[in-house]
This record gives C-alpha cells, structure tokens and sequence, in this order.
C-alpha cells in the first residue's frame, strides 16, 4: 500500500471499511455579534489572518452602543472554556455572545482561580442583563408553540412595558417584533378585486380566530393597506396602527377568554407594489409589440401583509379561501383547484377557489391574476401543468415532463404524497426571485422554467435543478415548516440537498460536480468572520432578509450530506427525513426537532455544526507510522486514496477532540482527507504532505477521484489566502493541470485564478497580468479531450477573456453568422455568452446586440445577450445599461444585479458601478428590500474586487454614512472583511507572484 484516503462527510477514521462513520464535532464558534461599529478604525484589529497567534481561547465581548472590547483571559468563563466538546473551542454561554475569533491578540496568561474587580462587575452586569431577558421573555410571550402552530397558554401577567405610539397618537399595545401568542387564526376568507388599470386593489378579509389565553387586545400584521372598516362581533371596532413594526391591533374593554372562537371582519384598499414583493404589478411585450400586464404575489417573507391583514409569522398556520374578481379577458390562479366562477356584471368575474386543505403558513399563499395558457399531465392523483404567456407555449413541455418525474419520484421516496390535487407551475414574466414554492402554484422566474427545443443541455440542467428545489420544499417548508425564520435552513437546506439528490437518483439527468462547485462556494463564505451560524438569532426584519444566503442554502445542504454520508447503511438517513416528515407534518418544528426524529441518536454531534459559524481547518502531520490531526476554526480575517480507489485504502476516523492520532503504515506515501469532499471542512497536510500530493497527482492524476482534485484545488486556495501555504505551492500543485480531463477540478482552477487575474488588473498590475495570461494559456486543458459542454464553455470564456486570438475570431465569426442569417443560425447555447461578450468589444457589435436584445423573445438567451451588453469597455455604454436596468422599461428591474455583477467584472466597469450603487442606493432599496439577496448581490459584486485601503475607507464611510437604511447588514461587514482579506493577501504575494510568473 503506498496511498490511503480518509474518508467521511467530517471524519477520519480508524477503522477499516462497513464500520459506522460518525462526523467531527464542530463546537466550534458563536455567532457574529449582530451589532458592529462601522465607524471604528480599521486598523484596530488584525487585518491579516497569518499576522497573529491563532488561539482558540481568545474571544470578544460585544456591548451593544459600546463597540468591540477585547477581554482579558480573566474575564472569560474559564470552566466553559475548558469543557471542549469536539471542536468546540469556547463553550457558548447564554449571558454573552462572544466572537471567539482565533484572531484576537491574547493577554499574558492569568490564573482562572482569582478573577479581578473588573471580572466581577461585568459578570454582575451580564446576570442583571440575563435575569431580565429571561423575565422578559417569560412574561411577555406568555405560552409555547405547540405542535399544532398555535400558542399553548401560560398563565401569567405581562410585566409593564414601554408601548409606541400608534399613528393616530393612541399607545399601541404591543411592543415586540414578533406577535403575541394570545390569539391563533384557524381559517381565511380573502377576497380580492385588483384593478390591472389604476394599479390598484381592494379586498376583504376575514379571520376566524381561537383565543389561546385572556387578553385585551389582537394584534396582527398589515403593510401599506389603508383600512377603511373592521367589524368584531358585528360592531364597528378602531384598527390602531403601527407602522415600523407593519403592525395594527385592535383593543377591547373586556377580555377575549381562553377558549373562545371570534371573528374579525376588515375591509381595505392599496395600490398594488411596484417593487417585487406583496400582490405586485408586471408587464411584459407580447409578439405583437403590444404591452400586457397582469398582476402577481410574492409573500416570502415578510409579505403577505402587504396583501391582507394576517398573522404573517411562518408558526400561525391556518386555511384559506380565496376569491379573485378579474375582468372577463384575464384568468386568474390560486393555491388549490378553482370551485366555481361567477360573473359580476358585464364585465367582471368572480373567480372563488376551494378551502386549502392543508393548514398554510401565509408566506405560501399565492394568486395571479393575467393571461397564461396551461400545458397539463396527470401524474398520481395531482394534476401538474406549466403555465406561460402564449407567446411561450412552446417552451413548456421540458418544464411539464420534467415536473411529473420529479413528482413521482418524492412521492416514492418520502413515502408521503403530495397532498394537493394540483401543481401548477408558473412562468411569470416580471419575477425577482429564481422560483418560489407557494403550495399549490409554485412561480418561477421565465429562465428558470421555460427551454425551447434548442436549448442545450446546461440550460436543461439549470431549470431541472430550480424544479426539483421547489418541488422539495412542497414537503420540507410547506408540510413541514420552520417556527421561524432563524431555522431558515430547515427550508432551504433540505430542498438544496434534495435538490441535487433527487436529479442524480430520479430519471433527469445531471451533472454531479454542480453540487460540488456549491460546496465550495459555501466554504468561501462561511470561512469569513463575518458568517453566521446556520440556525442563528433573528430578531429584526432586515435580519429576516439576509438569511436567504447561502449559509442557509448550501452550508445547510452540505451538513446534510455530511450527516447521510456518516450513518451506518444507505438508508438510514431516509428513514430519518420520513420520521422527521411524518412527527411533524402540517405543522411546526425547529433544528432540534429534526434532530431528535432521526433514528441515530445525532444531536449532541450536529447541533455544533448549526449552531455556530465556519467549520473546522484539520492540520495532518505524519511521523513514521503516527498520524496526527488537529482541528481548528477555519478563518480568514481529501479523500482519495490510492492503492487504486478501491474500498479497502479508505478508512474512517472521527477526531472528537482537537487533536487525534491515528496509526497508518509507514508504506503509506501520501493521504488525502475528506473524500470526495462529503465533509464541510478544511484540510492542510503540511509542507511535505503538500508535496507528496503534489508528486502523485503530477505521476498519475487517476490515482484521486475528481472530486478529491477538485478539493486540493480549493483547499490550497483558501490555505494560501489564510496565509498557511506559499503561493509557489499552489503553482506547483496546478502543473499537473495540463493532463486534466475532468469538469470540476479545471472550473475551480480557472475560477481561482480568475480572481487572482481580476484583483491584478483591478490594481493596473499590467507586466504580472500578461504573465498570468501567459501561464493559463500553457496550463489549459484542450478542448478536444473533454466533450462536456459545461467545461468547453468554461474554457472558451477564459481563453476570449485572455484576449486568445484564434478564440476571439470563432466567436466573432460565430457572431456574424449569427446577425447575416436573422438569428436563423443558432450559436449553441453553452457558447453564447462568450460569443455575446466578445461582439459587445466594439461599438458596432453592441449596437447590433443591443437590437437583437430588444427583438429576442427567448428568455435564457436574452439574458446572455445582457450579460454581453453589460460587459462593454465603452463607458457611455455602461452607464446607459445601469440607468436603463433602474428604470426598467427597456431592461427589467429584476434583472438589475446581474447588470451590475457584470459591469463589475471589467476594467473599464468596476469603478463606474461601484459610484452607480452609491449615488443610487436609495433607489435600489426601494426596488429590492434591505437585506434581500438581490442587495447582497450588488454589495458583493460592487466591492469584492477592491483591494486597497483607499477603498476600504471608501466603503467603511459610505455604508456607515446609511444608518437604518443598510448599514447593519452582514453583507456590509462581509464586504470590509473581503477588502481587508484582498488587500492583505496582495501585499503579502505581489512581490512573490511577479517572480514566480
């Protein structure tokens, strides 16, 4: 044997083969305070991760208004400390939120025995603090959420308070984010008449109630509805209003008492949202040139108040009928199968749908209102179809037989069928997000659902995989839904890994390495200070928004493949999401709930992995037959064997603590840690275990699977931006890229070095920047030796984007073509962006894509004509595509962060977006909600490439300048900490990076 590859989704293991895996226990680190002084100098912390002593012990204390102080070592709860549990390197105390960042400088050490004055004050000040808390929580939310959703009484007297004033200058009775537990909704009644002229609506609603414990008031929540009647009890009653909290509550004499069933009756007008969330307006251009509107929702959210009044918290479930006037020429779609249809008047209709017949949490509910024509299949007992514009109908059938495998396949595989009688799956030509699962009537984004008949195999691939995300979450988030929004995950993670899961098990095909390339774009991010923990506090409704990210995607996702791949048996993780599935369907649960139904006793070993941000670094070092591993957290600011791949070169070991040794022959040249890269971790192997990886993989590249390549690539990125590897290291790792023949280990190279190459030219580096032209040329694989077409896309956007002659003549020639033959002659859709990009080079070619762009009516092409205009050098040019994507007349508003992505990417770009989103930004929160994923998007894409620290200074003063309007997010800290990380890496490679190239 002269190879062995550990194995495990966190493990590394010590036995041979069939024997149980079990994960590393990631305790690892607190969440990032959620308070951050952005006015503090930058400079007052280390800004560069291989500048400082990395101790586990070293943590924060954040006090809210006060900044950042560092502690002392004696004012840390040293038994806390002490009690490490696997990764953990600072036990999580409920009276602090500290950041045990490794960064933090450390105080001579002191004894634990005798703490200071100081020590005992702020400890008397924390139990003052958390006494309070705890009185406040128990008093104020009064009960318990139950399994059914609704609030479970606990008797006692709320504690007084200090009430806001409502807008008509009455106290308002309730002072929380969060609605009291006092009342609970059973059922709605909506009824909507949305006036598609004057962008208007009206509706009534009414709510049937059960009164949990005694109480004074209702409290619920409604946005931007101006109320003009409520009845209770059939009297006239006084809606009071708060507006920061989107709250109204109407107060009573005498008690509601527990037990009783009540009715509230409310009658309101608004306009309808010209942004992306609530029932909002579109509009699109049908063939004909002639303009069509219609009117859509989009709840999740925080926005089906906008729509109705509700208790729009995902834990009050309940069930809805829906009506819907609409005049005679429109249609109009709900959640469940329509019961009937009645005509007004001459003119209108009223469209009234059957009672859900699940309980629903309001962020589900949806309706449409429009022209779409259906394409329609049975599958089981559901009728699924695939709803577009006429114009479109072509472009469905992929979507439809696509769907009814994907159905068919959960319905097997959860052993729960989908319990609706339809599935309607809708293209909405004006829509924001990529998909949403509403129950019932799932909406899509046209690009996310529609392929015409000539669309290549990557364009398939990407509408599969948005289909069998929300056909997932009809199961996990509809069935079975977070209690709130801190558990995001639940949703999202689930319906990620199944995502990937069901399309290589059901009948669609796909490629494997995409849900390894997601893996380690979630590496990338959870490896920033400013993370957050998967399952974290949530306790605003910015902070509500900046979950959807992808710690709660794909980080959730990879913890559950890591969990699959550590249970004994191929169906022991099955049988768990089933239990999970069947304990708490049609109702409510949080992360521990999904712990406790799986049938292995996991929660001691997961709950670290959710509960606190990053995941661990393991350092291998080897003497003659010992090898020892040590954990730490991985923070900026694999498998594989060999012996053949066979079974009997992998074994499983699982480091609990932060060091393990395990016993390995001294025949063994090599290991590679992590296999196939299933665990959400880190691996350095150390000076020599780089080199002997690097020798194997440049003898014989077959002796690691792709996956492991792939992993190496990545990991010795992220090591050399911590500062642990040289760049000299990473070089010599990449010369055996030349006999690569596999997707995913060349994508993650070139997007790597892409980076690398952006931050060069960002810096005017122009001699290093042709040198690293010079090198990816020579280390690029041949096109002619893969056939994949996600690879030659990749490699052919690299080359043109390299300025490669003979790539920038195709594309040019396939342009021509192109534009002589009226769009007769097709360029293959995997081809199409970069030949776009390169025609958008010259002033002619972006004319004549621009024209093209304005006529083209196929949805995936058009976007990657837009991304060609968008890459233009002609700065005329540029700011016209931004003004445009903000006005969105000619370039819809929701495709406005790709714009912007793009502009960024170039020279001529990045600046001149950069000053757009600053001299723009109140417009842009007015499109997209603060903290949405599409601000996320355009704060990354502004600033990522920045690093110098002129311009961190420039970002620091511009989002601190924002107050309440942004300067709070975790994007913004996100987007200093990258700077920061930019600025230290070059400073610390430049002078080696110009000799080595």
């Amino acid at each position: 044997m002269d190879s062995l590859c550990l194995i495990a989704p966190s493990v590394f293991v010590l036995e041979r083969v069939n024997l149980p895996r079990n994960m590393i226990e990631n305790s690892m680190f607190e969440e990032e305070p959620d308070v951050v002084d952005l006015g503090k100098d930058s400079t007052s912390f280390p800004v560069c991760p291989y500048e400082v002593v990395f101790e586990p012990r070293s943590s924060r204390l954040l006090v809210r208004g006060l900044g950042e102080n560092d502690m002392d070592e004696d004012e840390e709860d040293c038994e806390s400390s002490a009690r490490l549990l696997g990764m953990s390197f600072m036990n999580r105390s409920s009276a602090t939120r500290s950041d045990s960042s490794p960064y933090t400088r450390q105080a001579p050490p002191r004894s634990c025995s005798q703490p200071s004055t100081r020590t005992m004050v702020v400890c008397v000040l924390l139990l003052v603090v958390v006494v309070s808390m705890t009185m406040a929580l128990y008093f104020f939310t009064g009960c318990k959420f139950t399994k059914t959703g609704c609030p479970k009484p606990n008797n006692t007297t709320p504690v007084e308070t200090v009430y806001p004033v409502s807008t008509n200058g009455e106290l308002f009775p309730w002072a929380e984010l969060r609605l009291p537990r006092s009342i609970c909704p059973l059922s709605y009644n909506l009824t909507l008449a949305p006036d598609l002229d004057k962008m208007t609506f009206t509706g009534h609603t009414v709510i049937y109630m059960s009164v949990r414990h005694d109480t004074n008031y209702i409290v619920l929540h409604s946005s931007n509805l101006n109320i003009a009647n409520a009845t209770f009890k059939a009297s006239n009653v006084t809606v009071l209003e708060y507006k920061p909290r989107d709250q109204i509550a109407v107060k009573f004499s005498e008690k509601l008492k527990r037990g009783q069933h009540c009715v509230l009756t409310l009658e309101y007008s608004a306009k309808l949202s010209n942004t992306y969330d609530g029932f909002y307006n579109s509009s699109y251009t049908d063939k004909n040139g002639n303009k069509r509107v219609l009117a859509a929702t989009q709840f999740e959210p925080l926005a089906a108040r906008k729509a109705f009044p509700c208790f729009d918290e995902p834990a009050f479930k309940a069930t809805f009928l829906v009506k819907i006037n609409r005049k005679s020429d429109y249609m109009t779609l709900s959640n469940m199968p329509m019961a009937k249809s009645t005509p007004l008047n001459d003119s209108l209709v009223q469209d009234e749908y059957k009672k859900t017949s699940v309980n629903m949490s309001t962020y589900l509910v949806a309706f449409i209102v429009g022209d779409f024509i259906p394409v329609t299949k049975d599958v089981s007992k559901t009728q699924v179809s695939v709803y577009s514009v006429p114009e479109k109908k072509e472009h469905t059938d992929y979507a439809l037989d696509t769907a009814s495998k994907l159905l068919e396949f959960y319905n097997n595989f959860f052993e729960i069928d989908y319990p609706l009688k339809k599935l309607d799956l809708v293209a909405i030509p004006d829509f924001l997000a990529g998909a949403m699962e509403n129950w019932g009537l799932i909406t899509f984004r046209e690009t996310s659902l529609l392929v015409g008949k000539q669309s290549s195999p990557l364009e398939k691939q990407v509408v599969a995989s948005v289909i069998a995300h929300e056909l997932a979450h009809q199961w996990f988030g509809n069935l079975v839904t977070m209690s709130w929004w801190n558990d995001l995950w639940l949703n999202e993670g689930f319906a990620t890994y199944m995502q990937y899961m069901s399309l290589q098990n059901s009948c669609v095909c796909l490629q494997g390495n995409l849900f390894l390339a997601v893996r380690f774009r979630a590496l990338d991010k959870d490896a920033l200070n400013s993370s957050h923990a998967v399952s974290t506090d949530v306790n605003t409704e910015e902070q509500v928004e900046e979950m959807f990210d992808s710690v709660s995607y794909e980080k959730g996702a990879s913890i559950l493949l890591m969990l699959n791949a550590s249970l004994p048996g191929d169906q022991q993780f099955r049988k768990g999401i089933i239990q999970y599935l069947k304990q708490f369907s049609g109702s409510n649960t949080d992360t521990d709930g999904l712990w406790n139904s799986l049938t292995q006793n996991v929660s001691e070993m997961m709950s670290s992995w959710t509960s606190q941000k990053g995941f661990p670094l393991v350092t291998v070092s080897r003497k003659g037959d010992q090898v020892t591993l040590t954990q730490e957290h991985f923070l900026l600011t694999s498998d594989n064997a060999i012996c053949s791949l066979a079974p009997e070169c992998r074994q499983l070991f699982t480091l609990k603590t932060k060091t393990g040794i395990l016993k390995v022959p001294e025949s063994v040249k090599w290991l590679k840690l992590n296999y196939k890269n299933t665990g959400f971790y880190i691996v350095h192997y150390g000076d020599e275990g780089w080199r002997a990886l690097t020798e194997a993989l440049s003898a014989n590249i077959s002796v690691l699977t792709h996956e492991d390549r792939a992993s190496l690539i990545h990991n010795i990125f992220a090591l050399s931006r911590l500062g642990r590897v040289a760049f000299h290291q990473v070089i010599n790792l990449l010369n055996y890229m030349s006999n690569e023949t596999e997707t995913s280990p060349v994508t993650e190279a070139l997007l790597q070095l892409n980076r690398i190459y952006r931050l060069l030219d960002k810096r005017q580096e122009n001699i290093v920047v042709a040198s690293l032209k010079v090198y990816t040329h020579s280390h690029k694989c041949t096109e002619e030796s893969v056939s994949k077409q996600e690879l030659r896309s990749t490699l052919l956007e690299m080359a043109c984007n390299l300025d490669e002659k003979r790539c920038i003549q195709q594309a040019k020639s396939l342009f021509k073509q192109y534009i002589e033959s009226n769009g007769t002659s097709r360029i293959p859709g995997d081809l199409q962006r970069v030949v776009f990009t390169v025609a958008a080079q010259s002033d002619e070619g972006w004319e004549s894509l621009l024209n093209m762009y304005g006529h083209a009516t196929y949805d995936a092409e058009k976007r990657k004509m837009l991304e060609g205009l968008a890459s233009t050098p002609n700065t005329r040019a540029l700011a016209w595509i931004l003004k445009a994507g903000l006005n969105g007349d000619i370039i819809q508003t929701q495709e406005l962060p790709l714009v912007i992505s793009t502009v960024c990417n170039s020279f001529s770009g990045y600046l001149f977006a950069w000053d757009f989103v600053q001299e723009n930004w109140d417009r842009l929160i007015e499109k997209f909600p603060v903290g949405s994923f599409a601000i996320q998007t355009i704060i990354k894409s502004a600033t990522s490439q920045f690093s110098t620290q002129r311009h961190l200074d420039q970002v620091q003063a511009f989002f601190s300048s924002l107050k309440e309007r942004g300067s709070q997010m975790r994007s913004v800290q996100e987007a200093l900490e990258t700077i920061r990380l930019n600025q230290c890496w070059m400073d610390k490679n430049l002078p080696s990076l110009r000799n080595l190239l």
